[in-house]
């Protein structure tokens, strides 16, 4: 888990290119998605994380994006 806060705009693109960083989240609301979803690029800074993988987010208690990750979202909704 990697706070936005911490990583420099060159080194985000960085890990985002060597695929280090796959998901984005948001840390107040606890919700993770893909790094195109237009809901996430519309949160604060200081509210984005990002994450390695799934696994990683879900670990943190994070639940999936209903807009860009219908399927992982409805499939979290089911178990509750």
């Amino acid at each position: 888990m990697i706070h936005h806060s911490q990583l420099s705009d060159t080194e985000l693109r960085s890990k985002i290119h060597s695929r280090k960083i796959l998901l984005g989240g948001n840390k107040k609301l606890k919700i993770y998605g893909l790094l195109s979803c237009t809901s996430g690029k519309r949160m604060k800074r200081e509210n984005r994380i990002f994450f390695m993988n799934e696994k990683e987010a879900l670990q943190n208690n994070y639940r999936p994006c209903g807009h860009c990750m219908k399927v992982a979202y409805k499939t979290w909704k089911n178990l509750l």
